[in-house]
């Protein structure tokens, strides 16, 4: 595959995650897929399954979608720099869901073999991502009250 063919899969990745498609990650991405960057959930599987339990908890508990700003491929990998939208709606493991609206920018490498994705790396804003959930508060800023 080429790298407008590399380009157009990690589109099409995280189109189907925006759909809740996660049966498209068995011609997506690779069995033994390893993610250097997973979500710090307890218990998830390594490889590919492990991703689509990820998926499965953010798309129940956060559903929205993915906003790609630019793309930059070379090789056998592609550089994605991404906005993720969603809403709180249910628990994520150890965060009850307050309903607020959530916005994470990323920045994520994904490496391609053989038509599939077999590497991820993110720089993500967690921190940010956690202050919205209400888990971290800055010092001197008063936390926000979130309505029940």
């Amino acid at each position: 595959m080429g790298v407008a063919e590399n380009k157009a899969l990690i589109r099409r990745f995280y189109e189907e995650i925006d759909k809740g498609n996660l049966e498209a990650m068995d011609e997506l991405v690779a069995e033994d897929y390893i993610n250097h960057s997973p979500p710090p959930f307890p218990g998830l599987a390594p490889g590919r399954e492990g991703l689509k339990q990820a998926f499965k908890i953010f798309w129940e508990a956060t559903p929205g979608r993915h906003e790609i700003e630019d793309q930059i491929a070379e090789g056998d990998r592609v550089v994605t720099r991404l906005t993720a939208y969603g809403r709180h709606i249910k628990d994520l493991p150890g965060i009850a869901a307050h309903g607020q609206e959530l916005t994470m920018m990323a920045v994520a490498i994904h490496r391609i073999a053989d038509g599939k994705v077999v590497e991820h790396w993110a720089g993500k804003d967690e921190l940010g991502f956690m202050q919205q959930l209400g888990v971290i508060h800055l010092p001197g800023h008063a936390p926000e009250t979130v309505p029940s």
